[in-house]
């Protein structure tokens, strides 16, 4: 039997990342195993400065999420045309139009299976949506 190989991507730990939580996690953002790219639930935040974008605009931060996943499947040497699986989340219903509007846009021709789901909150209080994505790479290799 051979050891599977796991690449991790963008590592970091809860307490530089949610200080006011007093946790103490080392997480990462994307997990590369067997072929499959697995991502961490993205919301409206810059991954380079951890800084909430969009606050108060679901659609900003849709887009900003749509732009992490983009550039987390590229690292992982995957892309969007891979995802096999997203899962959306959002705190109202009401903004079920127009994130699905959003992520179509970014998804238009890839025909992932999808799973909505409307949840109290998220992580912060200014986080309206969370997408995560389950992708494999293009060119169907293994980390």
């Amino acid at each position: 039997m051979t050891a599977t190989t796991h690449l991790r991507l963008r590592k970091f730990n809860t307490q530089e990342t949610y200080p006011e939580q007093h946790l103490d996690n080392d997480l990462c953002q994307a997990v590369v195993a067997n072929g499959v790219v697995y991502l961490r639930g993205q919301i409206g935040q810059d991954l380079e400065t951890r800084e909430s974008v969009g606050i108060g605009d679901v659609v900003a931060q849709t887009e900003q999420a749509m732009q992490n996943i983009s550039m987390l499947l590229d690292e992982a040497g995957s892309s969007l045309r891979d995802i096999v699986k997203v899962t959306i989340y959002i705190i109202d219903p009401r903004y079920r139009e127009d994130v699905y509007r959003t992520v179509g846009k970014w998804l238009k021709g890839v025909y992932p299976v999808s799973t909505g789901l409307v949840v109290q909150a998220l992580a912060r209080p200014e986080w309206l949506v969370e997408i995560d994505a389950t992708a494999v790479l293009s060119d169907g290799g293994a980390a």
